[in-house]
């Protein structure tokens, strides 16, 4: 039997075992010289972004704090800078530059500069902070020259690149434009609108923009203002200005643009396109239609949608832009000083969020960290093993993306001891299942009495910059099950003993593989038609991690969606495409995908729609290359290509997108220049259908479908919170041949919250992953039926808070109950050995799995069975005949044997009958010559004896001889 595996604190999810470890070996550390406190290093004022004029003074602020001495030096665009006259570091930290130099010469001064804080326990590096110069570019848009109607809308536009940004304002024959009439609207972003034009508003209009330290004036625009005609005809509504997608960062203020006209005037409203509803308290409508939103925060992404409708009617126009919201970096968990002793094992954990997903490195006192062999980055950690004196520092993790950076710190102290373990020895791996390898060592031959714990360490052994995890466990042990591997993997281990006053070398490095199991997912499958007449079935491999061995098959099934006959073809498993041909024009045709290893075939994806084109569509766009990727968990990236030799005259693309099992959104009308589309708002974990066709002035092209699942979110409470304890006391109880009974503890924290259990079970040594049955229940205890009878299962509980997951509890045995015998007793003998005594002999029932405890017999004579008479008779399992005594001669007797377990009893078998002959009859017929008692009890004893030793486990022998009369 497998040993099972115990308790543990483990680094999944991350933080766990700095619960673990740490604990146990600083409370063994606490009296150890050597080991102290320190003021802690740190930054009171770090530098922020500056933008200056050319020549005037700067100052970038650093303040540190810590046990003094501290020294603070600067660095620039990563390299130390010199301090000389116009360069200098003040007496409290900062960087005072006199004198800003341009881009004229080679001493400018733009960059990002960073401050270095060192003292005696090691330096810290601050956040960058960017200093530009102020600049400001020629007009990039100007404005133009209008004709506008009597009571219509003029527009007029200007942009311009500066920094920091310009003020635009307005001019009218070089007179600053009042703004106080609710019919002219000035935008932040540069657009002047005019509604109910008149004469008055004829005239030069120029736009002027200004910073600080610079003013410019575009070129001027005429306004013409044509009479209004006498009647004024029904217009149905036009957007003349619809809002521009936008890349906003955090807490800037965005305006989306949106100016229609008609007759009557419409109505301009807004929504988003995900019907979440919009921010009022953020949010205020500029002028006659423009959506401002000021305080942008990251929850103000997506697609914002303005509606023009005229009044009291169904008419409207719409136009929509997409809002992208960038974020610097924030920690969401920072890393923690740790204690540790030589040889052992650091870990700091580090994790950050930002729009763009933010760069994550290393620093040791400052400088940034490369990894070796002893010294690894996965990520969001830092791994040091084998841990030496000059490991002895202040890390600091640093996170960066286009919008900035932040950094966050912690102390490793080094614990010096000589007396250490040697390593453990004679380390090996045997593989369980396609998820579980055993470890086995030996303890070590130097100190292994002192040893309290063994750290059992795996990575993957393919790839490079692979994370290591690491298992803690008892000193009562010199084996581990780790049973979280993914299957298909080679994956190398090594042990680590420690004892209060240091760790072991590691031992000897073992590598072993997991077996294959099923793919855990589909392939994405692209459909794409070719001719009215085709589908091609297009998919990407799965990735290794779903994939789970080596893909050997892929099967493709189709129907029309108007018949329930399915059609299914195998591929080989290096197959990516599949043309389906010889199909119905304008059919909506359902496909869908299963891969296969050696193991066996995974789920099925779901079916996915396509619709071949018209067979008069031969001149239709032909279907776009279509792309989808994930972005985050709520965003998705839709490219495209249109074939180059495609002679159909584009018009632009129609887009269209659901979630799985939910309505169709749609259609997304697109310029024929756009190539790129990004879905925003959508929900985590879930799997959308994207299809996307060109159209030209005469119909719509060919389309392409699509499928792509968003990843999982990782919240802040996800990162920080720790998962809570495993149940515990697990108890296991068979029920019957096909149940077990289940009961268990729940862990002894606040009783407010919903708590869920999954309760995981397989026969023991199960080797396909797969077969492993999870079951849930809000109980504390569960009847597991449908289990095979007389098998010995494993059981493990753990438990949901939320979003929250415990580790699994330990493991606990137990085999069901076998099955009733399903058969008789077969071969049941009666034979007569004296005149009142028979002995009646059976075989087991029939079936090798079939498990007795106990036969029971049943005798009577025909007077005795008639009237409902049996003597009983009860032996053991393993016993297979019985004397029947005291039998009355004359009579004939019946006898019938059944066969029983705890579960239960089984059929009786036929009846077989015995004739006992009288006295008379039976002296003269079987003892023609009559024997003293002498003799008579020599022969009985003979017979007797001879019974005895084919009846196992009764004392036929003795009960015969007691009944011998005696000299």
């Amino acid at each position: 039997m497998a040993p099972s595996p115990r308790p543990r604190a483990r680094l999944r999810p991350p933080g766990m075992l700095r619960r673990a470890l740490p604990a146990l070996l600083l409370l063994l550390l606490g009296a150890v010289p050597g080991v102290w406190c320190f003021n802690e290093l740190f930054f009171i004022k770090e530098p922020q972004d500056v933008t200056v004029t050319r020549k005037d003074p700067a100052v970038l602020d650093c303040q540190a704090h810590g046990d003094v001495p501290i020294k603070v030096t600067w660095l620039k665009n990563g390299a130390k800078l010199s301090e000389s006259k116009r360069i200098q570091v003040l007496s409290n930290g900062s960087l005072y530059i006199s004198e800003v130099e341009g881009k004229r010469g080679e001493q400018s001064d733009e960059g990002f500069y960073q401050c270095l804080a060192v003292n005696k326990y090691g330096a810290i590096l601050s956040q960058k902070a960017h200093l530009t110069l102020s600049t400001i570019s020629a007009f990039e848009v100007q404005p133009v020259s209008t004709e506008v109607h009597e009571g219509g809308v003029a527009r007029f536009a200007c942009s311009i690149s500066s920094n920091p940004p310009a003020v635009i304002t307005w001019e009218l024959n070089r007179t600053t434009l009042p703004l106080a009439m609710d019919r002219v609207t000035a935008l932040p972003t540069g657009v002047l609108q005019i509604y109910d034009v008149g004469q008055k508003d004829a005239g030069n209009y120029r736009c002027v923009a200004a910073t600080v330290a610079h003013r410019r004036k575009s070129m001027e625009a005429s306004l013409t203002v044509i009479p209004a005609e006498a009647s004024n005809p029904f217009h149905t509504p036009a957007i003349l200005a619809g809002p521009q997608n936008i890349t906003a960062s955090l807490h800037q203020t965005v305006v989306l643009e949106c100016v229609a006209t008609g007759n009557p005037k419409p109505i301009i409203s807004w929504s988003r396109l995900d019907h979440k509803s919009i921010d009022v308290f953020n949010t205020r409508v500029l002028g006659n239609g423009n959506l401002m939103i000021s305080d942008v925060r990251l929850q103000h992404a997506g697609v914002y949608v303005c509606r023009a409708t005229t009044p009291g009617t169904r008419n409207f126009t719409v136009a929509m832009a997409t809002l992208t919201v960038l974020a610097p970096p924030s920690f969401v968990e920072w890393p923690e000083s740790l204690t540790r002793p030589r040889a052992g094992t650091a870990r700091f954990v580090c994790q950050a969020e930002g729009i763009p997903s933010p760069k994550m490195s290393w620093l040791k006192n400052g400088r940034k960290i490369h990894s070796n062999g002893r010294i690894k980055m996965y990520n969001s950690k830092l791994v040091i093993n084998q841990i030496i004196p000059e490991d002895d520092a202040i890390y600091q993790c640093m996170a960066e993306n286009s919008q900035g950076s932040v950094l966050s710190r912690a102390r490793l102290t080094v614990v010096m001891s000589e007396d250490r373990p040697s390593a453990p020895s004679n380390v090996h791996a045997e593989t369980m299942s396609s998820s579980a390898i055993l470890l086995a060592w030996e303890r070590p031959l130097y100190n292994s009495d002192k040893v309290i714990a063994y750290s059992v360490h795996y990575m993957k052994a393919e790839g490079l910059n692979n994370e290591e995890y690491q298992v803690v466990i008892g000193n009562d042990t010199t084996h581990y099950i780790i049973d979280d591997l993914e299957p298909a993997s080679n994956y190398t281990f090594y042990i680590v003993a420690y004892m209060p006053m240091g760790a072991s070398q590691m031992s000897d490095h073992v590598t072993q593989n997991t077996l294959e199991d099923v793919p855990l997912r589909p392939p994405e499958i692209s459909l794409t038609s070719r001719s009215p007449t085709d589908i091609l079935i297009s998919w990407l491999p799965i990735p290794a991690k779903y994939r789970r061995g080596q893909v050997v098959l892929y099967r493709l099934s189709f129907r029309l969606s108007s018949e329930s006959s399915v059609q299914v073809l195998e591929l080989p498993g290096t197959t990516h495409e599949y043309l389906l041909e010889g199909l119905k024009p304008d059919s909506i045709y359902l496909v869908r995908i299963t891969a296969a290893t050696r193991v066996g075939l995974g789920e099925a994806s779901v079916w996915t729609s396509h619709r071949t084109p018209k067979a008069t569509s031969v001149r239709a766009p032909k279907s776009p290359e279509l792309y989808l990727e994930p972005l985050n968990c709520t965003t998705i990236s839709v490219k495209w290509y249109q074939d180059a030799e495609d002679t159909a005259t584009i018009q632009g693309y129609k887009l269209f997108y659901k979630e799985e099992g939910q309505q169709e959104h749609g259609p997304i009308f697109l310029d024929a220049s756009d190539l790129l589309y990004t879905l925003n708002g959508l929900d985590p974990r879930r799997k959308y259908h994207v299809r996307l066709l060109a159209y030209s002035r005469i119909e719509d092209g060919y389309q392409a479908d699509q499928t792509v699942s968003t990843p999982g979110c990782v919240s802040v409470r996800d990162r920080m919170v720790p998962p809570p304890p495993p149940p515990h006391h697990l108890y296991a109880k068979a029920n019957s041949s096909s149940s077990i009974f289940l009961h268990w503890r729940r862990p002894a924290f606040t009783t407010a919250q919903i708590i869920n259990y999954t309760i995981r079970c397989n026969p023991v040594g199960l080797q396909n992953a797969s077969l492993v049955l999870y079951l849930q229940t809000s109980e504390t205890q569960m009847l597991v039926e449908g289990l095979e009878p007389n098998t010995k299962y494993e059981f493990a509980v753990r438990l949901h808070v939320g979003r929250l997951s415990s580790p699994w509890s330990p493991v606990v045995y137990h085999s069901t109950l076998p099955e009733a015998p399903a058969g008789p007793p077969v071969g049941v003998k009666v034979t007569l050995i004296e005149d009142d005594t028979a002995l009646v002999s059976w075989k087991p029932p029939d079936g090798p799995e079939t498990v007795v405890t106990r036969y029971t017999i049943l005798y009577a004579s025909r007077k005795a069975w008639i009237a409902g008479e049996w003597q009983v008779l009860h032996r053991e399992g393993a016993i297979t005949m019985a004397l029947l005594e005291n039998l009355v001669a004359g009579n004939v007797y019946i006898v019938k044997i059944s066969a029983s377990n705890e579960v239960g009893e089984g059929p009786f078998s036929n009846s077989v009958e015995l004739a006992v002959l009288p006295k008379e009859t039976s002296e003269s017929n079987q003892r023609p010559k009559r024997l003293d008692s002498a003799e008579a009890k020599v022969a009985v004893s003979q017979n007797l004896r001879s019974v005895s030793r084919l009846v196992t486990g009764e004392v036929l022998y003795s009960q015969k001889a007691a009944k011998l009369p005696q000299n």
